[in-house]
C-alpha cells in the first residue's frame, strides 16, 4: 500500500511506447522525479513521495522497461534521448510549464540533460549519485567486460550480459548489495530486488545497448545549464564514485551535499536528509504562481 495515492494516473505514448506517470496535486511549485535505470521503477522514490507531495506538486513516471511502462525489445528505445523526450511528454501531459527536476543515478544523468536541453522548462535540478561518462568507474568495476563470455561470475563479473541471460535473479541480488552498501539495509535491498524482478534480463540488456551521448556532448550540455543545481552523493557509493558529483558540481556551478558513509541510493537509505535537502532547495528558488487544482476552471 502506498503511503499516499496519486491524484491522477495516466500514460503518455511516444512511437508506440507507453510510459506510465502519476501526478500528486498541490498548489506549490512542481517537482518532477525522474526514473532511473530500468532495473527499478519509480517506487525507488517511495520515501520522498508522501513528504514532498505535502509541500509541492509532484510528478513521477516509470522509465520504459519497468513498472507500468512498456518494455520495448528494440535497443533504440532506450537511448538517452528517449528518456529525456519521455520527461518532456509527461510535463506536457500534466500541463506543467516549469518544474524542478530530480534524478538518481542514470536519472540524475537524464535530469541534467533535461536541464541543459530544455532550460525554459527547468527552474532547478537535483542530481543524486548522478551517473556521468566524465569520471571513470571505480577500478573494481573495470576488471570485467560486460559483453564478453567470462569464466567467472563472482563479484562484479555478474555485471555481464551473459550472466543476466542465465541468472538474472543472482545478478539483481548482487547489484542491490552494492547499491545499498550501508549496514542494516536488508529492507531496502529486498524492496529493490523485488522491483528488479518486475522486468527481466533481456530487457535490461536492451537498456544497456541504448545509445548514450558522448562525453564531449555531455560536457557541452552540462556547461549550458543555467538553473541552480543541488548535488547529493554518498561518500561510500560503490556504483558511481563520489568524485563524479565533485566534477559535476564544478562544471555546473552547483552545491554538493555529501552524505558521510552513504551508498548509491541515499534517497532510500537516508530519506530524511535527502527530503529536507530537496525541500530547502526548491524553497530557495524564485517565487511561483499558484495553479488551480486539477479540473478547476479559471
Amino acid at each position: 500500500m502506498k503511503a499516499k495515492q496519486p491524484d491522477h494516473q495516466d500514460f503518455i505514448a511516444r512511437d508506440g511506447v507507453k510510459v506510465a506517470f502519476e501526478l500528486y496535486q498541490n498548489d506549490g511549485p512542481t517537482v518532477l522525479l525522474m526514473p532511473t535505470w530500468s532495473i527499478v521503477h519509480s517506487r525507488h522514490w517511495k520515501m520522498q513521495i508522501a513528504y514532498l507531495a505535502r509541500h509541492f506538486r509532484l510528478i513521477t513516471f516509470d522509465g520504459r522497461g519497468n513498472g507500468g511502462s512498456d518494455r520495448p525489445a528494440e535497443t533504440a528505445a532506450y537511448a538517452d534521448a528517449e528518456f529525456v523526450a519521455d520527461a518532456v511528454a509527461v510535463l506536457d501531459a500534466t500541463d506543467t510549464d516549469q518544474t524542478v527536476v530530480a534524478g538518481v543515478s542514470m536519472g540524475g544523468h537524464w535530469a541534467a540533460l533535461l536541464a541543459g536541453l530544455h532550460p525554459q522548462r527547468i527552474s532547478g535540478a537535483v542530481l543524486i549519485g548522478a551517473s556521468t561518462s566524465l569520471v571513470p568507474r571505480d577500478p573494481h568495476r573495470q576488471v570485467f567486460d560486460w559483453d564478453e563470455e567470462l569464466d567467472t561470475h563472482q563479484g562484479w563479473a555478474k555485471y555481464n550480459r551473459h550472466h543476466w541471460e542465465r541468472d538474472y535473479d543472482d545478478f539483481t541480488r548482487f547489484f542491490m548489495s552494492q547499491v545499498f552498501s550501508e549496514p542494516h539495509s536488508t529492507k531496502q535491498r529486498e524492496d529493490a530486488v523485488a522491483w528488479a524482478l518486475e522486468t527481466d534480463g533481456e530487457t535490461l540488456i536492451a537498456t544497456q545497448l541504448g545509445e548514450r551521448i558522448t562525453a564531449d556532448v555531455e560536457r557541452r550540455i552540462l556547461e549550458s545549464i543555467r538553473c541552480p543545481v543541488l548535488l547529493i552523493h554518498g561518500t561510500e557509493d560503490h556504483v558511481q564514485p563520489h568524485a563524479s558529483s565533485q566534477v559535476l558540481a564544478e562544471i555546473v556551478g552547483g552545491t554538493l551535499v555529501s552524505i558521510e558513509g552513504g551508498g548509491h541510493l541515499p534517497n532510500a537509505r537516508d530519506p530524511v536528509q535527502v527530503n529536507l535537502a530537496i525541500r530547502r532547495f526548491v524553497e530557495t528558488l524564485r517565487p511561483f504562481t499558484a495553479r488551480p487544482a486539477a479540473g478547476a476552471r479559471p
